[in-house]
């Protein structure tokens, strides 16, 4: 069997993410929107009311693109913090 074309990579991983500190689900829409333009970013997902954020991401820059989308975050909403769930 073979897959062309195939969105899912091997070398993509996916971490989630406690979120805390976004006050609506509109700055947790504008933040997404930010994060996704991190490059390094595949795809990233910010539930509000769940406090959690998916991020996918290429495996070999993931040092490299945490430390751009913990800038951006601190940048866009100061007193968000996030940790690994």
């Amino acid at each position: 069997m073979i897959f062309i074309g195939s969105l899912y990579k091997e070398s993509d991983m996916k971490t989630i993410f406690k979120i805390k500190g976004l006050d609506c689900a509109n700055c947790a829409a504008e933040l997404e929107h930010v994060i996704k333009r991190v490059e390094g970013v595949q795809e990233v997902t910010i539930n509000f009311m769940t406090e959690k954020m998916l991020l996918e991401y290429k495996e070999e820059t993931q040092e490299e693109t945490m430390k751009k989308v913990k800038k951006v975050i601190k940048k866009e909403e100061p007193d968000v913090t996030i940790e690994e769930a």
